[in-house]
């Protein structure tokens, strides 16, 4: 089982932590994490263009010149679109789906293999005291600055809602918070440092294995 050395809130390492082989020691699957991000992004997707049809543009429907006699081609009303002004011919209408799927059990494994390659990229973090934290902005900076971490983007994950963090990490812009369950492979794989409580690890110990 991976082990993991925990720090207080200066930075100071104050025991250790043994990891769960099946979250922090799966097989690493990049091609299955890539795809979880492509999926979590596509389902984000909304459809926001929209053009007009021909039927759509405002104007006469007068037929612009007479089928017969003028030596030019065939037309209906000016606002075809091949005419500058007409309607667009197979323009997007704001009905896209972009929504894609992926089973749950592949959802799971590529979760479990973001997690398990940040830790082997050093890129996991144990804290101690964060449920002590007081509900200001500079205590969490001062937290932040203290491990290092105040220039980089942090996820904390966290076993339940914290309000005392909620608070203190809410104008830090490069701080977010998730709870355990609602974490996602991109979410672990966009951030640059994974932080973690004791009880975050016994809550997805609990839940996972």
């Amino acid at each position: 089982m991976p082990k993991i050395d925990v720090v207080d809130t200066k930075g100071q390492k104050v025991g250790q932590l043994t990891l769960p082989d099946k979250i922090f020691a799966a097989k690493i699957n990049r091609s299955l994490m890539a795809q979880a991000v492509r999926v979590f992004l596509a389902n984000q997707r909304r459809a926001g263009a929209k053009v007009k049809d021909r039927g759509e543009v405002a104007g006469s429907g007068r037929k612009i010149w007479r089928q017969k006699g003028t030596g030019r081609a065939r037309h209906g009303d000016r606002y075809a679109p091949i005419f500058v002004g007409g309607g667009v011919a197979h323009g997007p209408t704001g009905e896209q789906n972009y929504q894609l799927k992926l089973p749950a059990k592949m959802k799971r494994a590529a979760l479990l293999s973001a997690l398990s390659s940040k830790l082997k990229e050093k890129s996991v973090v144990v804290v101690e005291g964060l449920d002590k934290v007081k509900p200001k902005t500079k205590a969490m900076a001062k937290i932040m600055a203290d491990l290092r971490l105040d220039n980089l983007k942090i996820l904390l994950v966290l076993p339940a809602k914290q309000a005392n963090l909620a608070r203190a990490s809410h104008n830090l812009k490069k701080v977010s918070l998730r709870q355990f369950n609602y974490l996602n492979t991109y979410l672990v794989l966009a951030a640059q440092k994974i932080l973690l409580t004791k009880d975050t690890v016994a809550a997805m110990a609990k839940q996972w294995i």
